[in-house]
């Protein structure tokens, strides 16, 4: 990919990309026009995924059979690659190889040193001396096998507990569509090093951002108030009053906001968009109890809007600029293509449940590509002003909560939503609510809570998913319900 590509024309065309997390029509974000919907966590976009992939064989292999053709079976992998060209939308092979011996290997080397991951496809047996040399390049590694690929297997267990296997996972599967599972974490490490996080606060952020730079090549940029103010004067009227519009006639009801509060939360929400494209940025989060709020200059409106549209979009819109729950969003869009939801939580033990609450909702939990919920235009609860999007989550989808500590310690846990409060009459704790029933035991989920209040929820069950990526980054995953 050439890297004088314009970025705009770059994101159309990897749009497909998107698609492999998606399924049904093709539905665009609410609060984006057309054609403007964003690559799921873009970072830079100059780039795609660059995988090595490995087919693993031995001429010499007697198992699964003595005359097991490997072009043959390559092939049978070709056409899965090919069923699956949507998920793999953003992936380069960089490197695409038959391995039969260690020394094929010691001559990639260099090139397997370049990849995000290098995904090792077992083809028979007498494969041992090759695996390990390809794990001696210390980059994370997925391997591969069907069954009956060969013997090998009994040995991966202890292997992965040996320095050698410290960055090696294992997908043991007949279920071919499991390829693009297993570059999931690839991916994931990709957007971290791509991405880019702007923070709109006057608080000072430089230790921290400076160890996930040195960890995952994230930058966290600090954003002045007057830069953005200037951004937003540079939105006209017109652009947004249509984007109002769409908000209000999208909406199931506007309850308290004004019409004047909704086009300035919309034309803050456009700006947003301006901010981050011009920064070449995947995450936009804004210190909006804090330092940007209760001042002679401030900004012109709540942020809310504007963050349920970029996590419309593809991209990330973060309250109160929590920097770990920003760093997560990007790894849930990695590693299923879906924002996240920050919420403060609050337990209730007879329903072996805990509820996440936020003022802000996202209507497109499923990602751009998916379906929207419905949502009602409410006021910031807790200061009774402002525009959030009280969103109405679906009931019975399986969540996985998460947050990421420091850059060495992932805490977790999974459940499905068994409520979803949203009646007007409903005006305790925050707009938009979740009732999450807990996989494990919610009452050791509160007594095993540390590390403060925030944390991201997505849909669906990531946990292994998570696991992998965690492996390769050497991160501590702890469940914090069992």
């Amino acid at each position: 990919m050439s890297h004088d590509i314009k970025r705009r024309d770059f994101l159309q065309l990897a749009l497909a990309g998107s698609a492999f997390y998606f399924c049904g029509p093709r539905l665009w974000p609410l609060g984006a026009a057309q054609g403007k919907t964003k690559l799921i966590s873009p970072g830079n976009r100059r780039s795609k995924v660059k995988v090595a992939r490995l087919y693993m064989g031995s001429s010499q292999g007697r198992w699964p059979k003595p005359n097991l053709d490997l072009k043959k079976e390559i092939g049978v992998y070709e056409n899965a690659f090919a069923q699956l060209k949507n998920e793999m939308a953003d992936v380069e092979f960089a490197v695409d190889e038959l391995v039969t011996s260690p020394e094929q290997v010691q001559g990639l080397r260099d090139r397997l040193l370049a990849v995000d991951g290098i995904l090792v496809i077992h083809l028979n047996i007498e494969i041992w001396s090759v695996l390990q040399e390809i794990l001696r390049a210390e980059r994370p590694t997925m391997v591969f096998a069907i069954p009956y690929s060969g013997h090998e297997w009994v040995m991966f267990g202890d292997l992965r507990k040996q320095p050698l296997g410290a960055r090696m996972e294992c997908i043991l599967s007949s279920d071919l569509r499991q390829l693009a599972v297993a570059v999931r974490p690839f991916r994931a490490i990709h957007h971290f090093r791509e991405g880019k996080i702007l923070n709109l606060t006057t608080n000072n952020f430089t230790e921290y951002a400076g160890k996930v730079r040195q960890k995952f090549g994230t930058e966290i940029k600090p954003i002045g108030l007057e830069q953005m103010i200037d951004v937003y004067n540079g939105i006209s009227d017109g652009e947004a009053k249509a984007e109002t519009e769409l908000w209000i006639r999208q909406a199931e009801k506007v309850v308290e906001p004004a019409k004047d509060d909704i086009f300035k939360s919309a034309k803050l929400a456009l700006a947003f968009e301006k901010l981050l494209d011009a920064e070449e940025a995947t995450v936009m989060t804004v210190d909006c109890y804090g330092s940007m709020w209760d001042k002679t200059i401030k900004l012109p409106a709540y942020p809310c809007l504007g963050f349920a549209r970029l996590n419309n979009m593809g991209w990330g819109g973060i309250c109160e600029s929590d920097l770990r729950c920003a760093m997560t969003h990007i790894l849930f869009q990695g590693l299923a293509g879906k924002p996240g939801f920050v919420s403060d939580p609050t337990m209730d033990e007879s329903k072996k449940s805990i509820i996440l609450a936020h003022c802000m909702g996202t209507p497109k939990m499923d990602g751009p590509n998916g379906p929207a919920a419905s949502y009602k235009l409410r006021s910031v609860m807790e200061r009774q002003e402002g525009v959030v999007p009280q969103v109405k989550m679906r009931l019975g989808e399986r969540v996985t909560q998460a947050v990421l500590i420091g850059t060495d310690q992932l805490r977790y846990f999974t459940g499905s939503i068994l409520e979803t409060p949203v009646a007007l009459s409903d005006d305790r704790g925050c707009r938009t609510k979740i009732t999450v029933k807990v996989d494990g035991d919610a009452e050791k989920l509160w007594q095993n809570w540390t590390s403060g209040l925030h944390r991201q929820t997505c849909y669906g069950n990531i946990a292994k998913e998570m696991g992998y990526f965690c492996r390769f980054k050497e991160i501590r995953m702890i469940n914090e319900a069992v």
